[in-house]
């Protein structure tokens, strides 16, 4: 018997059993293989034991965080979606999921991380409704600035100087791989035949957030949707693999049956994150404070009689809704 496993991914949204690629990924990995996890949907990282998402807890190798190590650890407890792949297939494979991470995954860091309206109307936005206070204030941009971090790491270093002519680049590129896949798909049920592989799961987890995702600017998102065999496949995926709404259980079934992870908070990270979150919390009102000057610290001249050389100024600044 499997040692038991436990998943923690970020939240579904969008019609998706989660919102994030690598997450999307994990999960659809295991669906295809019926490899039992404990599935735990959050939104807050701090939840995670490795504080970042996905991460897998396992009994014999503690907690693996990078998305082709749970992978390759669901692959070693005998759940292999590349079982019957031919030395053939099995190049393929690699070489697709290298096109991916070249040419795809940075216009989707693009589309929803670095497209300013896309960012502030749809992506900051869910993930600041999403993640909980105070956490909500910081965290978005966190996150951001990672994903720019991403993008150098395979556009370069200079490439965000001039935006205008990167997204012509990688537009031009992904709209290559899209028709790429596009013809290697066919009218195959799968990349490789009748039965999904990994390669499925990782090109699923690409597309479907763009295809589902209601993006404010969705030039590409276009492209994709003008390609109907890989919209056909990540919609026949989800309503196979996740036959109900977001990846949630429906309301008929209760929560914790689901194993959905949202009460367990009696986790032995529960003490640890709430204060975390409380100090970061007074950290983050603090400095926002002195930052806007609704708070400032000044000193003063002292005066005779030994007054206070020390004073604090506060301004009330009225809250918008």
């Amino acid at each position: 018997m499997a040692a038991p496993m436990e998943l923690y991914c970020w939240a579904g949204g969008w019609g998706l059993p989660s919102v994030d690629p690598d997450c999307l990924a994990v999960l659809t990995y295991a669906r295809f293989t019926g490899a039992p996890l404990k599935v735990h949907k959050i939104t807050n990282p701090w939840r995670s034991p490795s504080g970042t998402l996905p991460a897998l807890k396992t009994k014999d190798e503690g907690i693996i965080s990078d998305t082709q190590q749970i992978i390759t650890h669901l692959r070693k407890q005998k759940f292999n979606a590349d079982y019957d792949l031919s030395a053939r297939q099995g190049a393929d494979t690699l070489a697709f999921v290298s096109l991916l991470q070249e040419k795809l995954l940075p216009v989707l860091i693009h589309t929803f991380w670095v497209d300013a309206k896309n960012y502030v109307e749809h992506t900051r936005k869910w993930y600041g409704e999403a993640i909980p206070f105070p956490l909500n204030f910081f965290l978005p941009g966190r996150m951001q600035k990672r994903q720019l971090e991403r993008l150098q790491m395979v556009c370069g270093e200079n490439c965000l100087d001039n935006e205008e002519e990167l997204e012509k680049e990688l537009y031009r590129e992904a709209r290559e791989c899209l028709t790429l896949l596009s013809q290697r798909l066919g009218r195959q049920k799968f990349f490789f035949g009748d039965s999904p592989a990994s390669l499925d799961a990782i090109v699923f987890s690409h597309l479907a957030p763009l295809l589902k995702a209601k993006l404010p600017n969705g030039k590409f998102q276009q492209h994709l949707k003008s390609l109907p065999n890989l919209c056909n496949y990540c919609t026949s995926i989800l309503s196979l693999y996740f036959p109900w709404d977001e990846g949630d259980p429906p309301p008929s079934v209760p929560k914790a049956a689901a194993g959905d992870g949202s009460d367990a908070e009696e986790e032995p990270y529960k003490r640890r994150n709430q204060v975390l979150s409380v100090l970061v919390g007074l950290v983050a009102m603090v400095g926002y404070a002195l930052l806007t000057g609704i708070v400032s610290v000044q000193k003063q001249q002292p005066r005779p009689g030994g007054s206070r050389a020390i004073a604090l100024e506060e301004e009330e600044e009225e809250e918008e809704e």
